[in-house]
């Protein structure tokens, strides 16, 4: 069913425009140029904001005017709906072209900005978001004379014809979904499509007058479900001012990141790429989605959902610049909670692809406490708490196979591969002899128990006492320090090993410990579970050359174990931030200080490219530092969030 939408919105007033304006140090953070060759071309970096499901980026400088997109992630995965958005073309009074040069091309925070000039003429088109569903485009004309101009604005689509509807364009992407353009120029618009191409054009000339600019606003406004959604309508001068008020808070934020023996201003630099990646891996609630989330990259179609225990890690650093969005991150999740206590392993815009064969190492606690600490919400830990506290006890319930306090990872299926990913290290070398236990119905364990999810499990009871402290549950905090304490003390007497001076999983049947050097051995430091001299022997391990303090440190396998495979090998061997900021954090726990310093400056300066213009990656070569698998990925930016810059605390 087709809505009236142009007939609901707000004709725009030509007006005086203002330059975006951005610190130099903080144009081109990444290269976003690129323009498709197919629908589901992925070569290139792309521009979202505020939650929105479409995004755009820059065309080569000497490629026509506007833009090129949108890609729409809410279709198929992620595809192209369009391949240029918002150019325009001018001519004289006389209809005679007017050709501009491209002068500049530049992606600045929370913006794309062209500029064309010659002749006298001037023209400035700033694409932003408006909110989660509207993209603005706009158009600043300017003359050294006054003078009267023809302009028409142009687009081209891909996939889904465009048809002109009531002086506006229309593109149909999906039973509920469509993409709407609009002109506004404070008259009458024409609108016209053939074939993949469309026109807007306002009635009669535009009279620039000598240093005093023009203003038009091109709008694409982007409906995942036409049965569910009202688009707001939209001031679009109001909405430029409010999205550079919002981005010069986060251009604050990310002026506090240091880091010593790394420069403030490559440290500021790649801070303000980690909050530009996680903003641009945002998107708002659609579909069956009940909040709004990060999602791990937008440059991979298999990451087109929320997954949990990266929301948790997205959550923990987007309190500190966007705590409204690190609140409804851990809410998307929850909303999805089964009532026995379990959070599915991710969740989609379509509730029928979400998967709940496994869950994830349970970390919702220590995000919802970092939300907390950040703003001093006791509201949000009252309706957290009865949450997290059923999720953390249906580990004990479906993934302790013999009782003995001690929990396994497994799945709900019954199958090994869906038991790997529930440990988030899906082809971890420690997994490779593993076998599945029948729990109960729809509950299986490894035959292992793994040392990260106990050592999480003391962690998140340690963090449940404290929110019950705050709640003035005065039993409940008891009951959990002695659930942490048990779990304590059976992680430091039977996971740690002696004779090799480190944490190791061990085997069910006859507590042997699964003598692989992995990250997972670092959790009980972080997590404050062992003692000093567990502790100074776990250091020794991690501080080894050989082993774990490689050129980027801490990859997820020792770099001297034959299964060492850091290029190709995935959880066996490169270095993934994650497990790479909770060693660094290891470390500083135990009275490291200086050691975790060096550790973080290798994670930032050894991470080639990291402090020009490379994007985050899934993971990075511990030899080399070369990125590796998805790029724009989220849980990377938030560890260098936490790494580079302080905590925020609630006054």
């Amino acid at each position: 069913m087709r809505r009236p939408l142009f007939a609901l919105l707000l004709a725009a007033t030509l007006a005086p425009g203002a330059q975006a304006g951005a610190p130099e140090r903080y144009l081109d953070l990444l290269d976003l140029h690129g323009t498709p060759t197919s629908a589901t071309d992925r070569r290139f970096n792309l521009f979202f904001d505020a939650g929105a499901w479409h995004g755009y980026s820059l065309p080569a400088r000497d490629e026509g005017t506007g833009f090129s997109g949108p890609f729409v992630h809410s279709l198929d995965g992620g595809r192209w709906a369009g391949r240029r958005f918002a150019a325009w073309t001018l001519e004289s009074i006389s209809g005679k072209p007017i050709a501009l040069a491209s002068t500049e091309s530049h992606a600045g925070p929370g913006y794309l900005e062209r500029t064309h000039a010659g002749g006298g003429l001037s023209v400035r088109e700033t694409l932003f978001f408006a909110d989660a569903w509207h993209a603005v485009a706009r158009i600043e004309l300017s003359a050294t004379a006054s003078r009267d101009l023809h302009l028409q604005v142009e687009g081209e689509a891909m996939g889904g014809a465009p048809r002109a509807d009531d002086g506006g364009i229309v593109q149909t992407l999906g039973r509920r979904s469509f993409l709407a353009t609009r002109l506004f120029a404070g008259r009458e618009v024409a609108a016209k499509a053939e074939g993949p191409r469309y026109r807007l054009e306002p009635a009669g000339p535009l009279h620039v007058e000598a240093g005093k600019p023009v203003t038009l606003y091109v709008e694409q406004t982007l409906v995942v479900d036409n049965a569910r959604e009202q688009p707001p309508l939209v001031d679009h001068a109001d909405a430029w001012r409010r999205n550079r008020a919002r981005w010069d808070g986060y251009l604050a934020f990310a002026d506090t990141a240091h880091l010593a023996g790394v420069s403030d201003g490559d440290a500021r630099r790649v801070a303000t790429k980690a909050v530009a990646t996680l903003l641009a891996n945002w998107r708002a609630a659609r579909g069956d989605l009940g909040h709004d989330g990060v999602i791990p990259s937008y440059s991979n179609p298999d990451f087109n959902g929320f997954w949990a225990w990266d929301s948790w890690k997205h959550a923990a650093a987007l309190a500190r610049f966007a705590p409204d969005l690190a609140r409804d991150q851990i809410r998307a999740m929850f909303d999805r909670q089964r009532p026995d206590g379990m959070v599915p392993d991710c969740v989609y815009l379509d509730a029928k692809d979400n998967n709940w064969r496994n869950t994830k190492p349970p970390l919702a606690t220590w995000a919802v406490l970092a939300v907390y600490d950040a703003t001093a919400d006791r509201a949000f830990l009252t309706e957290m708490y009865g949450k997290l506290a059923r999720y953390h006890r249906w580990w004990w319930t479906a993934r302790d196979h013999d009782h003995d306090g001690l929990a396994e990872f497994g799945s709900t299926d019954g199958t090994r591969l869906a038991a790997a990913w529930e440990s988030g290290m899906d082809n971890a070398v420690r997994f490779d002899g593993a076998k599945m236990l029948p729990n109960g119905p729809g509950a299986w364990s490894l035959d292992q128990a793994s040392v990260d999810l106990n050592a999480y499990l003391y962690r998140e009871a340690i963090d449940l006492a404290r929110i019950a402290e705050v709640l003035g549950k005065v039993d409940d905090h008891a009951a959990w320090m002695k659930e942490a304490e048990r779990i304590q003390t059976a992680v430091r007497t039977r996971m740690f090993d002696r004779e090799r001076g480190y944490f190791f999983d061990i085997h069910l049947s006859d507590r042997s410990p699964v003598r692989v050097y992995g990250a997972e051995g670092w959790t009980p430091l972080w997590a404050g579970l062992a003692d000093a001299t567990q502790a100074r022997a776990v250091s020794q391990v991690m501080l080894d050359p050989k082993k774990f303090a490689t050129r980027m440190p801490f990859p997820t396998l020792a770099a001297d174990d034959p299964h060492f495979s850091p290029i190709k090998g995935y959880w066996r061997g490169p270095v993934w931030l994650d497990q790479a900021y909770f060693g660094m954090e290891a470390l500083r726990r135990h009275g490291y200080a200086q050691q975790a310093d060096e550790m973080a400056r290798r994670l930032v300066l050894n991470a080639r490219g990291l402090t020009a213009q490379a994007p985050f990656y899934e993971n990075y070569d511990p030899l080399t530092g070369n990125g590796y698998q998805s790029p724009n990925f989220s849980w990377s930016a938030a560890a260098y969030v936490l790494m580079l810059t302080p905590a925020r605390k609630a006054p």
